[in-house]
C-alpha cells in the first residue's frame, strides 16, 4: 500500500503546502529527465506478492500481527486488512534459469512463512479474493495496525463525504454499501515490476497497458465476493470502487477515479505524473524536510517525497515508480492487475507470460498501441475481467477473437521470443509458458475451478453457499501447496 506515515491531523494551510511542494518535486523530475540523471535498462524482475490469512476453517484470520512477528522477516510486511500480509521479493535475473530460481525462492519464503503462521494459528493463502471472506469481516476494527491504513481510511471518507456504495453486476448481483475502505483488503494481487531507462519507459507502459486485458482473461481467480459469485477477475471492479473518492454527483461530471486504467497513450513517464498532480488532490499531503530544488543543485539525487507519496495514492493498473537505491535514481513500470495464486508456479507463469511480451511489444517497428485505441485497450481489460478466458478481445490484425484464441496465435509465441531475448533456458520457458497454454487448451483458470469445485459441493445456489465456499477454500489450499498448475487440479 505504500510508504507509512504518522499518526496525524491535516490543516488548510499543510495542504497548500503540500500542492506547492509537489509541483517543485515535479519540476525537479522533468529536470533530471531533461539531463538523464537515471539508471538505464537492467533485465532484472521484482515481485510483490499479497495473501490472505486463513484459520483451520477456511475462515479469515485477523492474525497479521501476530503472523508476521512469528516469520520474523524483513520482505514480509503488512497489508490493508489484519488478514493479509505481502511478500516482497528482491529484482534479480531471469536469464539462464533465473526464472526457475525466483520460483523455487518464493516457494521457500512461503514455505517457511506457512510452517511460522501455523504456529499462530493461520495458514497463507494465495488467492485474489478469499472465498470466504463474508462483509461483516469488512469493517474499520479489521484494519491493520499501521497508522498509514487508518489515515488512508480517514481521508477517503472526508473526501467521499458519505458511505461506499459496491455494486457490481455479474452471475449474481452484489450492491450495498461500506463505511470503510476495508473492502479493498479484500483484493491480493501479484505485483510485477520492470526498472527501464526514461526514454524507454512509455512504449513500456503503453504495451503493458494493451496487455492488461490478455494478461487478467488467464490469470482470473477472483469469482466470489461476499458469497456472491460475480466476475471472473472481481477484484478489478472491487478494487475500483472500494478506494473511490467521488461520490454520484464527481462522477457524473466527469472526475477521474483513483484506480484508473488512464485515458491516452503516453510519449514520456512525465505525462504520468503530471496527469496525477493536475487531476488528483491529496489524500496524504505530509510535507519532508527536503528542498529537492537545492539538493538536485548540489550534485546530490532527491528522494522526490512529495510527488512519490502523491503517485502512492493514484492506483493505476500500470503505475510508474520513481525510486532512489544506493544514492542512483531510476524508474519502474509496476504491472498491478494480476490475481495472487492459485499456485507459485502459476504465478511463475504469469510473471513470465509478462515479462516475455514486455521484452518483444516495446520494441515493434509498428507498436500495438499505433494500431489500437486506448479506449480499446481498457474495454479488453473490462471484459477479461467480467469473463475471464470466455472474454472476446480485440487484436490489431486479428480483430475481436476470443481470449484463448488470442493467447495461442499470436501472444505465446511472442512471449517465447522475449523470454528467449531475456536469456532465459528454453527448458524454463518452456514449461512456464506450458502452464499459460494448458489453461487456455483446457478453459481452466483459478475461478473456473473455484466455481466447479463450488458447485460440486453443493454450493451452486443460495442455500449451503458459505458451506460450500468454505470446503473448496480447504482444497485450493491443499492444492496451491502441492504446487501443480491450476489447469491439472481436480475438482
Amino acid at each position: 500500500m505504500g510508504k507509512d506515515v504518522p499518526v496525524v491531523v491535516f490543516s488548510r494551510e499543510d495542504r497548500r503546502n503540500y500542492r506547492e511542494k509537489v509541483r517543485r518535486n515535479l519540476d525537479v523530475f522533468a529536470q533530471m529527465l531533461r539531463e538523464s540523471r537515471f539508471e538505464f535498462d537492467r533485465p532484472l524482475a521484482g515481485l510483490e506478492i499479497e495473501l490472505n490469512l486463513v484459520d483451520s476453517r477456511g475462515d479469515p484470520a485477523m492474525r497479521n500481527a501476530e503472523v508476521l512477528a512469528a516469520i520474523a522477516q524483513p520482505d514480509w510486511a503488512t497489508e490493508l486488512g489484519q488478514f493479509n500480509v505481502e511478500i516482497n521479493i528482491a529484482p534479480q535475473g531471469l536469464d539462464g534459469d533465473g526464472a526457475l530460481r525466483l520460483e523455487e525462492s518464493v516457494r521457500a519464503r512461503l514455505n517457511h512463512a506457512e510452517e511460522r503462521a501455523r504456529s499462530e494459528g493461520g495458514h497463507l493463502v494465495l488467492i485474489g479474493i478469499l472465498p470466504t471472506l463474508r462483509q461483516e469481516d469488512t469493517h474499520e476494527g479489521t484494519l491493520s495496525a499501521n497508522p498509514r491504513y487508518k489515515l488512508l481510511n480517514e481521508q477517503i471518507f472526508a473526501a467521499r463525504g458519505e458511505d461506499l456504495h459496491l455494486c457490481i453486476e455479474g452471475v449474481e448481483r452484489l450492491d450495498t454499501y461500506a463505511d470503510s475502505i476495508t473492502p479493498e483488503a479484500a483484493c491480493t494481487s501479484v505485483q510485477l515490476h520492470l526498472q527501464v531507462s526514461p526514454e524507454a519507459f512509455a512504449a513500456h507502459w503503453n504495451a503493458a497497458q494493451a496487455i492488461a486485458g490478455p494478461q487478467v482473461a488467464i490469470a482470473a481467480n477472483s469469482p466470489y465476493l461476499f458469497g456472491r459469485e460475480l466476475h471472473r477477475e472481481t477484484r478489478i471492479a472491487l478494487f475500483e470502487q472500494a478506494t473511490d473518492t467521488r461520490p454520484k454527483e464527481l462522477k457524473s461530471q466527469g472526475v477521474r477515479p483513483r484506480v484508473w486504467f488512464g485515458e491516452r497513450w503516453i510519449t514520456s513517464v512525465f505525462d504520468l505524473f503530471e496527469e496525477n498532480v493536475r487531476y488528483f488532490p491529496a489524500l496524504l499531503p505530509l510535507c519532508s524536510e527536503e528542498d529537492p530544488t537545492a539538493e538536485l543543485a548540489a550534485g546530490r539525487i532527491p528522494s522526490l517525497d512529495e510527488l512519490t507519496l502523491h503517485n502512492g495514492t493514484v492506483y493505476r493498473w500500470n503505475r510508474p515508480v520513481y525510486a532512489v537505491v544506493d544514492g542512483t535514481p531510476h524508474l519502474r513500470v509496476e504491472n498491478r492487475v494480476l490475481p495472487a495464486g492459485p499456485s507459485v508456479l502459476d504465478v511463475a507463469a504469469n510473471a513470465a507470460f509478462y515479462y516475455g511480451l514486455m521484452k518483444v511489444l516495446p520494441h515493434a517497428e509498428r507498436p500495438v498501441w499505433s494500431q489500437m485505441a486506448f479506449s480499446t485497450a481498457e474495454e479488453n481489460l473490462a471484459s477479461a475481467a467480467r469473463h475471464g478466458l470466455d472474454a472476446r478481445l480485440y487484436w490489431p490484425g486479428l480483430g475481436e477473437v476470443p481470449a484463448a484464441e488470442l493467447v495461442l496465435r499470436r501472444l505465446l509465441p511472442m512471449a517465447a521470443e522475449g523470454l528467449s531475448r531475456w536469456g532465459v533456458d528454453r527448458s524454463v520457458a518452456d514449461r512456464l509458458l506450458g502452464v499459460i497454454e494448458g489453461r487456455c487448451l483446457t478453459g481452466r483458470t483459478g475461478s473456473t475451478w473455484q466455481v466447479e469445485a463450488v458447485a460440486a459441493f453443493g454450493g451452486d445456489g443460495p442455500e449451503g453457499r458459505q458451506e460450500a465456499l468454505r470446503r473448496m477454500t480447504l482444497a485450493y489450499i491443499e492444492r496451491m501447496h502441492a504446487n501443480e498448475p491450476v489447469h491439472a487440479w481436480d475438482v
